[in-house]
């Protein structure tokens, strides 16, 4: 589970598939979803197979990357999925890394693994 800042203000799930660098992710984000990338703010991508979730945040002095890869399953989006960013509280975003399905209310199977692969 991410424990974000408690001065995060707002997240936004971008459902475009991404596989830019990180700071292509921050243009991105301020051309795209012309939101103040510089505030507290929390910017969720999904990579094309949605097995992997990168979170792009500034503090203080840089862009921080955060990066969850899926060994089994994919995160869930929103079954009609627009280009248009979705806004999840920050709760929401910590279902979705542990999971649930927000659409559907759904969680992912918990693995126990027994070796790295």
């Amino acid at each position: 589970m991410m424990c974000p800042d408690a001065k995060v203000q707002k997240v936004y799930l971008y459902p475009s598939p991404s596989t830019s660098a990180n700071l292509s992710m921050a243009a991105l984000v301020a051309l795209d979803i012309k939101v103040e990338v510089f505030d507290p703010v929390l910017f969720v991508f999904l990579d094309r197979t949605r097995s992997q979730v990168k979170i792009l945040y500034w503090e203080r002095n840089g862009f921080c990357l955060w990066l969850k890869r899926l060994e089994a399953e994919r995160f869930k989006t929103k079954p009609d999925v627009s280009d248009e960013p979705i806004e999840l509280t920050v709760d929401e975003l910590n279902w979705l890394l542990d999971g649930i399905d927000l659409w559907r209310n759904r969680p992912h199977q918990v693995l126990t693994p027994r070796f790295v692969a």
